[in-house]
Formats: structure tokens, C-alpha cells, sequence
């Protein structure tokens, strides 16, 4: 500030006025927190969006590709009724009614003498037991059930119980 001050301004002036030609930093200081606002906001928003569709998927949800198709549609649409029925859904366990209507075919089939299907197979959910190895996409493979199943079961026709005077009594020990 070389040059003599306007004889009507203060002598006293606020740091954010600067002199010509030198750089004006509240207006730097500011664009810079403007634009992280923004980003933020941008990044609460769709964090925002996605909560249905991560809730559902936490869960392990069966309706969860529906929870995601119902947030994309109410981000693009900006009708917030599809992100809330998305959360609904999200929120609500939905009961499985395929795998045991899919258990109850495969059985009356095999009392029927009908052999399933390969196709009818491999949609049949398969039971994971420890001792069975893992598929792709976390289902038992049908050879490993079958064979982890061979030595169980009755092995012969069942036996009669003990009559209860032909068994020994312990004696109580106080």
C-alpha cells in the first residue's frame, strides 16, 4: 500500500480489502469451500440414495435387486415414492415360499418314481454342510451332498426297544 489513501476512506481498513492487482484470498478461501460443499452434498445425497439397497444387501435379503432397482429409478426420476418403497422393502423380510414348494416337487417326484430333471437339479437349493465343498456362488455341489449322505440313514429295519423290567437298574449314589 505505496500509494496515499482516499482522503475520505478510514484509516483503519478490514484485512479481506485488498489493494489493486494483489490477490483477493476470502474470494479463494471461499470458492475453495463452496466446491467442497458442493462435493459433499453430492456425496451425502447418493450415499443417501443407496441406503435401501445397502440395508437389503447387509441382510441378505431376497428382494434385493428390486430394492436396487427401485433406488436407481427414484435418482433418476426424482420421485422420492420409489426410494421410499424401496426402503419399505428393504426394512420388511419377505418369506421364501420357492425353496420348500421347490422340496415338496422333487420329493413327490421321487415317490411318483419320476426322476427330476438336471435343470430341476440344479434350481433345487442345495443344503451346505461343513464337511461339503462350496460352488461358485456359495451352493453345495450334488455329488459331494449325495456322497456326504451315503453312510447316513437307518442301516437296517429298525429294532425294538428294551421291554422296561429287562433293564438294569443303577443304584443312586448319594
Amino acid at each position: 500500500m505505496a500509494e496515499p489513501l482516499h482522503p475520505a476512506a478510514t484509516h483503519h481498513l478490514p484485512s479481506f480489502i485488498t489493494a489493486p492487482g494483489d490477490t483477493d484470498w476470502l474470494m479463494v478461501v471461499m470458492a475453495v469451500f463452496l466446491a467442497f460443499s458442493v462435493l459433499m452434498f453430492g456425496v451425502l445425497f447418493f450415499w443417501l440414495h443407496s441406503l435401501p439397497e445397502r440395508m437389503a444387501h447387509r441382510s441378505h435379503k431376497l428382494q434385493f435387486e428390486l430394492v436396487a432397482v427401485l433406488c436407481l429409478i427414484s435418482l433418476f426420476t426424482h420421485m422420492h415414492i420409489f426410494w421410499i418403497a424401496g426402503l419399505l422393502l428393504a426394512l420388511i423380510d419377505l418369506p421364501d415360499f420357492g425353496t420348500p414348494l421347490t422340496r415338496i416337487a422333487t420329493s413327490a417326484e421321487k415317490i411318483a418314481g419320476i426322476e427330476p430333471s438336471e435343470a430341476d437339479l440344479m434350481e433345487a437349493p442345495a443344503t451346505v454342510s461343513p464337511t461339503s465343498p462350496v460352488g461358485k456362488k456359495g451352493e453345495a455341489s450334488l455329488e459331494a451332498d449325495v456322497d456326504s449322505r451315503k453312510g447316513e440313514g437307518p442301516s437296517g429295519p429298525p429294532t425294538k426297544p428294551e421291554p422296561a423290567k429287562a433293564r438294569q437298574k443303577e443304584p443312586l449314589h448319594a
